[in-house]
């Protein structure tokens, strides 16, 4: 059995699905001082919602709550159902430590202990 809604009512139900995708998201793009929800994340790129998105390039941070993922430099590619899709053209993972300029063994001590000097 099909149901029929009127168009106004559609909307209504597509914008209120939209804002909950919103507000559950913990994922989030920092543009300077500025943060955007993100609605959808892939491989290379991810989606913003239409009202919130403006149409940004150039590097941004992704964030998941408060924990840096990567780094990313985007371009926006278009509209599609209410979302402004980015393509990511870079995406370098943040990490918590610099890199190493050398191999580190698996079985290497943590620390050394010195002499006393007693």
């Amino acid at each position: 059995m099909e149901t029929y809604l009127p168009k106004e009512i559609r909307e209504g139900l597509e914008a209120a699905r939209r804002k909950d995708e919103r507000r559950k998201s913990r994922l989030r793009v920092h543009v300077g001082e500025e943060t955007f929800p993100v609605l959808r994340l892939w491989h290379d790129g991810f989606a913003l919602a239409i009202e919130d998105a403006p149409h940004l390039r150039g590097l941004v941070d992704l964030y998941d709550g408060g924990r840096h993922l990567s780094q990313c430099l985007i371009v926006a590619s278009g509209e599609e159902n209410g979302e402004m899709v980015y393509e990511f053209k870079r995406a370098t993972a943040a990490a918590d430590a610099p890199p190493l300029d050398f191999a580190r063994d698996e079985d290497a001590p943590v620390a050394l202990i010195g002499r006393s000097m007693a």
